[in-house]
């Protein structure tokens, strides 16, 4: 019997990388789903002018650099 990978180890692109290859493991998929709904995802209210969309793209890199991280 081979041993599972330790999955809270593993990055979210990693732990997706291992899901996608082995469907049929149930540990691997409720770990990636319990670190999808525990991350911190912030909600940001939608623009109500031409001046909240300044902030845009700042706010898009810090999300995407969190995204990266993960």
């Amino acid at each position: 019997m081979s041993s599972k990978p330790e999955f809270m180890s593993m990055t979210r692109n990693e732990l997706r990388s291992y899901i996608l290859k082995h469907r049929d493991d149930d540990d691997a998929f409720r770990v990636y789903i319990d670190r999808f709904k525990s991350e911190d995802n912030e909600i940001y209210p939608a623009p109500q002018s031409i001046e909240d969309l300044k902030n845009f793209p700042e706010l898009q890199r810090q999300h995407q650099e969190r995204r990266r991280q993960a």
